[in-house]
């Protein structure tokens, strides 16, 4: 952790984490540890987190603004049609994700370029969202190859390296966790890490077949009876769901924007305050602005000389830096967990003179320090709710604008839906569909489909709001202004009232 530390703030290792990174971190290392006490007692039993493991690399990646690259793997799936009814022609082989591969590898290329926009095809244009093939793993957390690969590379060579010796047979049943182990190897880097820690890496065929097993594996009894980390299928559309509410009483609510004219004066601050010295287009920037109009309104409406402000997941400060600027009495203090973000929102800092803003680089839950008002501007899935648990805690109130609603998942902290109302009325799975069609708000997509994403944005802020309000807070779910400043233009308003 670096930066100022302001008012004695505190920070301390959370001990809630993710399913995922207990997964990683924790199950997975004790599983490997120990099938090698004894692995000839566990001919036939994988363990469970391994097993986890070999299921989440088969789930659709999600990642944010993935629909370009949806698009590209269509676009590569029929000129591969095209190809196949021709004579004598290989078709690559549909388990391979290549697109998926080249954006994976142009992310980590510290000499990738850019390559020149091009425009699709029309009838790619054309295909809905929901009709876009998935995207297809190609490392542990989806595209991108992260600190998780390298974690996680250590305990399953160690264990293949046990079941190739033990029962061969049994990396039948593992496709997708060889593949992953084949394609990190493919990394130069990595190769170098493991040629100096003295690791030899196999060289295992994903495609040579297996004999058969005795039996299929299962987890031992021990482990059956730990906790599971699976989550639910989606299924189904909103219709049903949206009835369900309605018949119960519940439907979204919008409070009104109590300000919709305010708006930051532009023109007259300092060049460095403005976001668009950030790296973004003209109209991106235009948009930022208007964002931001929204939030810094709603804190001036909350803030008093001597309150501290703290900006989640800041970022490159967009939301801080103004903050700082336009309310002098004010300490502010950026929590970012990206270091390049960071530093360009301190030199930013640095050219204004501010000296009311601090920075803190870490995860936003290791952040325990007081503070009277919370800000997050687009805080992707449970981050919204993981926001909102600090403001909980420390009394503070907040103003949040959520986003990534899909990505919204019951973790070992958080249980959706969170309200006693919502609770009663809809089961996770629903909740689930909710989530994911609040999702369907882009401005590529019908009137009618933005229409639905956009309730059922609101009506899993009511969720939100009505659970922060059994610990005494009065909130407010409202809509940004102007409503095309983004396609997630919800912000949700609480005060402590006790």
């Amino acid at each position: 952790i670096t930066g100022i530390m302001p008012h004695g703030e505190c920070y301390m290792i959370n001990a809630s984490v993710s399913q995922w990174t207990r997964l990683c971190e924790l199950d997975i290392p004790s599983a490997v540890e120990e099938h090698l006490r004894n692995p000839e007692d566990q001919m036939y039993r994988l363990p469970a987190a391994v097993l986890n493991l070999e299921k989440r690399l088969g789930e659709p990646v999600k990642v944010h603004n993935d629909d370009k690259i949806r698009r590209q793997k269509l676009q590569q799936q029929k000129k591969s049609d095209s190809r196949l009814k021709g004579p004598n022609t290989e078709m690559e082989s549909p388990s391979h994700p290549g697109v998926e591969l080249s954006a994976a590898l142009a992310k980590l290329s510290a000499d990738a370029v850019s390559a020149p926009a091009t425009r699709e095809r029309s009838d790619i244009r054309k295909v809905k969202t929901t009709d876009l093939p998935e995207l297809e793993h190609v490392f542990a957390e989806g595209l991108y190859f992260t600190l998780t690969d390298v974690v996680l590379l250590p305990c399953i060579h160690q264990y293949l390296i046990s079941l190739q010796k033990h029962t061969p047979s049994t990396l039948s049943h593992l496709p997708l966790l060889l593949r992953w182990y084949q394609r990190v190897q493919e990394l130069p880097s990595v190769l170098r890490a493991a040629k100096d820690c003295g690791m030899a890496l196999l060289s295992l065929s994903t495609a040579d077949p297996c004999p058969p097993q005795p039996e299929n594996p299962q987890p031992s009894g021990a482990e059956q009876e730990g906790p599971q980390l699976e989550q639910e299928p989606f299924i189904g559309g909103p219709r049903p769901t949206l009835t369900k509410l309605q018949e119960n009483g519940i439907d979204a609510v919008y409070s009104a924007h109590p300000c919709p004219t305010w708006t930051v004066d532009w023109e007259s601050l300092p060049a460095a305050v403005n976001p668009t010295e950030g790296k973004m287009s003209d109209a991106r920037a235009v948009r930022k602005q208007q964002q931001l109009n929204n939030l810094v309104a709603m804190v001036t409406e909350l803030a008093h000389p001597g309150h501290t402000v703290v900006d989640f997941c800041s970022g490159g400060g967009h939301v801080g830096i103004v903050l700082a600027y336009t309310l002098p009495k004010c300490q502010v203090i950026l929590i970012e967990n990206k270091e390049e973000s960071l530093v360009r929102a301190r030199d930013r800092s640095a050219q204004l003179g501010l000296t009311n803003i601090g920075f803190v680089q870490a995860n936003l839950d290791y952040f325990t320090g007081n503070f009277n008002i919370g800000v997050a501007l687009h805080a992707c899935g449970v981050a919204t709710d993981m926001v909102l648990d600090r403001c909980l805690q420390a009394r503070a109130g907040f103003v949040i604008s959520p986003c990534c609603y899909g990505f919204i998942q019951n973790t070992l902290k958080f249980n959706f839906p969170k309200s006693a109302r919502f609770t009663e009325t809809l089961s996770y799975k629903e909740h689930m569909v909710l989530c994911r069609f609040a999702d369907q708000t882009a401005v590529s997509l019908p009137p009618e489909r933005r229409l639905i994403g956009k309730r059922c944005m609101g009506l899993v802020d009511l969720d939100r709001s009505w659970a922060a309000e059994t610990h005494g807070y009065s909130v407010r779910v409202m809509t940004m202004v102007p409503e095309g400043c983004s396609p997630k233009n919800n912000m949700l308003v609480g005060i402590p009232t006790r």
